[in-house]
């Protein structure tokens, strides 16, 4: 089990890393569905910190591409 990152350090991870742990937390929800689906389910709580963290990276990469984007403005 991952422990769950903090927001701090998934801003000093590159978009590619970010994208990267965002595949492999999408196969870990895939997989723990299909497990409470077959009653195989042993930790419930991690389909919610799976979810959570999912949606923090996603936070993250959004914040970054409307920064990115600001600057670009900007410079124009």
């Amino acid at each position: 089990m991952a422990k769950a990152s903090k927001p701090a350090d998934l801003r000093a991870k590159s978009d590619d890393e970010l994208q990267t742990q965002l595949l492999d937390l999408k196969r870990e929800q895939f997989n723990l569905r299909f497990q409470r689906a077959t009653g195989q389910n042993e930790g419930a709580g991690r389909v919610r910190e799976v979810r959570r963290e999912i949606a923090r990276i996603k936070t993250v990469v959004h914040a970054k591409s409307v920064a990115g984007a600001s600057a670009s403005a900007a410079k124009s």
